[in-house]
């Protein structure tokens, strides 16, 4: 019986399989991708109707959207395609046919998936899905017990639609199984190279010398938007393929003439125009002499918060959600124009521990060239007869940092498994309380040794699904397990901690910094959205008095600051500023956001880096938090001196020329 007869569905449609022949399953497959990308868009943009049509192209997202919809069903249909002169023959009809059906079917889960995980993906980074969607596959157990604790309903809701959704297209394709006459081979032939050459041009999806990449669907200045133009497969594929293909991740924003223009640019800042560089193995090398000198260098100890951004900090502009930081603020130096440098913790680690520059690139406490030999205080200090380590509350293997601390001067490791009878337990480990309760008592212990010390501590409560002990806070409003709580619970367990560490003996010999890694959501209508990369950050202990910094600064900026102030004439490759010095001097801040890089001055002016595309100039307005572009291209000399930043430290990465000099790190 034919097809048409049995199936019930219109004859039409299987008038169409007869005549699209082999080509039927592909050519099904293409328009069923072409179909759920665009009402998956259309959904995504009348959530965001508000975003979108603030933007230029608000009437025609959906026709930009379908050239990028064509690329991923093209690509969907490709390998089959290829294989159909093999297969396509009458003697393997019946190959051909299980072949198409289980590819499609595969091929729509995928992309039934990444659309229905969008929606919250969204709602938590403010873009679709991309790298970092990736990322984090690496470690299962958090990644579940977040979704679990934070996202339970959206999980379950996504994965029961997932499921019916791809059983619903596989009713589609059933009939095709059935279908028992194979096309003449020689038809088959003739069309194949017209449809191979119809699917190569749509997924090149341009006649330029280079295919299409996200970076030609950047048409307004708001991220999200930008992506929305997108679909989440293409992004997540086009970001694996990035991260694959990163090392030459500098050439985005057009290499410069020479490492050495990056260097004489870089090097040319104000705070370093004096210094003498004579390392060519370490070519950013130079020999700081503390401003604060001392008969014995004091101890150390740095303080990541966790997503504690300006948002956050009632004198910074944000919520009174930190009313112990704005006490303790006022007895140490208080950082009011500090910009943290990205919006992952790497970044905050590899700025504030290496003094590292953002890059295009991953974090270089990822990468595999910089888990050895790479520069970290650490590392220093440890040159320096200090005792050096690391106290987190979650498993120190996350986001590679037990690899990257113990490769390069991190003497001792401690993690969620070393704590006992903690007080509580949630996603990401023991609370911040047991985090400060464990670091005191081992600065007491190391306070008895005659050996300085140098400890990290980074906090893990004020992160998403926002776990933390009962009955220490008032709550701002409901649910309990909201940004805002688990802020005031972050923050009332560093007032704990400061007040123990004030009555104990190791606080007159050492020197504090508390900041932030970054805020907790970095997002908003603008390509780089500056407001939400200011940060808190506060030194005290010893003898800092009190003090306000208003200089623009950056993350990188902390560790040289640092070394001076607990009194360590030292020899390092930062290019970070001693803030101790010269104060009168404008600062800057730089910023990466995905694939923007973006350089601030003092007076607010923004060059904003994108890969493939012309510079952009503008005027961030800290009152308001917008950024406002200007038709102008930016001054030459400020995108010269933005590429040399963007794309210097990813060359020391690759040539290994980031670390302490050969001998003994002195």
């Amino acid at each position: 019986m034919p097809v048409s007869e049995r199936s019930g569905l219109p004859r039409r449609f299987y008038g169409l399989i007869r005549w699209s022949g082999a080509y039927a399953p592909l050519l099904g497959l293409f328009v069923l991708i072409l179909f759920i990308e665009g009402l998956s868009r259309m959904g995504l943009t009348l959530w965001q109707a508000d975003r979108v049509m603030d933007t230029p192209i608000g009437a025609t997202i959906l026709l930009h959207g379908l050239r990028v919809d064509t690329i991923v069903a093209s690509l969907a249909v490709a390998v089959p395609l290829l294989l159909l002169p093999l297969l396509g023959h009458r003697h393997t009809w019946t190959l051909w046919k299980r072949f198409t059906m289980v590819w499609a079917l595969a091929m729509l889960l995928v992309i039934l998936f990444m659309e229905l995980a969008t929606p919250t993906f969204i709602a938590q980074y403010d873009v679709r899905p991309n790298r970092l969607f990736v990322e984090y596959l690496k470690y299962p157990n958090e990644v579940f017990a977040t979704l679990w604790h934070g996202f339970r309903i959206p999980l379950i809701v996504g994965l029961v639609l997932c499921t019916g959704l791809a059983a619903l297209c596989g009713s589609l394709f059933r009939p095709w199984l059935a279908e028992s006459r194979a096309p003449r081979y020689g038809r088959t032939l003739l069309a194949w190279p017209f449809v191979v050459l119809a699917v190569f041009m749509g997924i090149r999806s341009t006649t330029d010398h280079r295919p299409a990449n996200p970076a030609m669907f950047a048409l307004t200045s708001d991220a999200l938007v930008n992506s929305l133009i997108l679909n989440s497969t293409w992004s997540v594929a086009y970001a694996v393929y990035n991260l694959r293909n990163e090392i030459q991740a500098d050439e985005r924003y057009v290499a410069l003439d020479s490492p050495e223009a990056m260097l004489d640019e870089v090097r040319s800042a104000p705070w370093l125009a004096n210094h003498h560089f004579s390392s060519t193995d370490r070519p950013t090398l130079h020999t700081q002499e503390a401003t604060r000198q001392r008969k014995k260098p004091l101890n150390l100890v740095i303080v990541l918060e966790e997503s504690l951004g300006a948002t956050y900090v009632k004198s910074l502009g944000g919520q009174a959600d930190t009313p112990q930081l704005e006490r303790l603020k006022q007895g140490g130096w208080w950082f009011e124009n500090l910009y943290a440098t990205g919006t992952r913790s790497v970044r905050g680690i590899e700025a504030v521990i290496s003094g590292y520059l953002p890059t295009p690139a991953r974090s270089v406490v990822k990468l595999s060239l910089a888990q050895n030999h790479f520069f970290t205080l650490a590392g220093l200090l440890q040159a320096h007869d200090y005792d050096t380590g690391f106290i987190y509350g979650g498993e120190a293997h996350f986001d590679n940092m037990r690899s990257f601390f113990t490769g390069n001067g991190f003497e001792h490791i401690v993690d969620q498994a070393d704590y006992d009878d903690p007080v509580f337990t949630g996603s990401w480990g023991v609370s911040d309380e047991d985090l400060f309760n464990r670091t005191h008592r081992e600065l007491k212990a190391l306070n008895k040794q005659d050996k300085p010390f140098f400890r990290l501590v980074f906090s893990s409560s004020n992160h998403s699904p926002f776990q933390y002990p009962d009955g220490r806070i008032q709550l701002h409003g409901t649910p309990k397990n909201t940004p805002a709580n688990a802020v005031r619970y972050a923050d009332y367990a560093l007032g704990q901690f400061i007040e123990q560490a004030r009555e104990s003996d190791y606080w007159d010999n050492t020197v504090f910094l508390i900041v932030a890694d970054h805020d907790d959501r970095v997002w908003g209508n603008e390509l780089v959205p500056i407001k939400n990369f200011h940060i808190p950050g506060l030194i005290l202990g010893a003898d800092i008095k009190p003090r306000r910094i208003q200089t623009l600064a950056s993350q990188i900026d902390m560790a040289p600051t640092l070394l001076s102030l607990i009194g360590l004439d030292s020899t390092h490759p930062m290019i970070g500023r001693d803030l101790t010095r010269n104060t009168d001097v404008p600062g800057r801040a730089m910023m990466q956001f995905y694939d923007y890089f973006a350089w601030m001055d003092s007076d607010h002016n923004v060059t904003i880096l994108r890969p493939d595309q012309a510079p952009l100039a503008g005027h961030y307005d800290p009152a308001s938090g917008e950024t406002r572009y200007t038709d102008a291209p930016p001054a030459p000399a400020d995108v010269t001196r933005a590429r040399a930043h963007a794309q210097l430290p990813l060359w020391l990465y690759r040539q290994q020329k980031y670390g302490l000099p050969e001998k003994a790190g002195l």
